[in-house]
């Protein structure tokens, strides 16, 4: 597994809101730590983590010279802008279960597009409960040579055998449906046709 480093630094717990260029705030807690600490990390190579290793990547936190395993537990973002304002990273021991909600990775939509389907997502996480040393950043699904009617259900997923999924059994995440653009330009053009067709007439 790929060692992902995340620098973090402390920072004075505050009431008022914390602003700081280039830094957001964050706090750490988990099994090695007696109270929660607060941080603040750089929003540059937090980005970058979080573009490759998806919303729960698991990290090594580095606070100072030491550093402890855990995992990005919650992300807020502002409500307007989706600017990420706060992170929490919960600290876990390798053979800590857990309880995650694994973002879904969905790889192939071109060629859907190509053959006028389209994905609809219904559910895009999956959750699960498992060992943290063998759960995965993410789940990833190939849809690309799926057919309309098709759908992805827990059935779907490549996860290993010692970690459960927590969803309900028959739970949708999602299906191939058609186009509805390619639908929405039939209906155009039968309106021009329609409006075409009046305007001769009246002449």
């Amino acid at each position: 597994m790929e060692k992902v480093i995340l620098n973090v630094f402390e920072r004075p717990a505050q009431h008022k809101k914390f602003k700081e260029e280039g830094f957001i705030a964050g706090v750490i807690y988990g099994d090695s730590v007696k109270e929660a600490t607060s941080v603040k990390l750089e929003l540059i190579p937090l980005k970058k983590i979080l573009g490759k290793h998806g919303s729960n990547a698991k990290v090594w936190v580095k606070l100072g010279e030491e550093s402890k395993f855990g995992f990005i537990k919650e992300i807020q973002r502002d409500p307007v802008t989706a600017v990420i304002t706060h992170i929490d990273v919960q600290l876990v021991s390798k053979n800590h279960e857990i309880k995650l909600q694994l973002p879904i990775s969905f790889k192939g939509e071109e060629n859907l597009i190509d053959n006028l389907l389209d994905l609809k997502i219904y559910k895009s996480e999956i959750d699960v409960f498992g060992n943290m040393a063998i759960m995965p950043d993410k789940v990833n699904i190939d849809v690309s040579q799926m057919k309309l009617g098709d759908t992805i259900t827990i059935k779907s997923f490549d996860l290993d055998n010692k970690i459960k999924v927590t969803d309900i059994e028959d739970e949708v995440y999602a299906a191939i449906v058609q186009l509805k653009e390619e639908v929405v330009e039939e209906e155009d053009a039968e309106v021009v046709v329609a409006a075409t067709e009046e305007v001769t007439e009246a002449n």
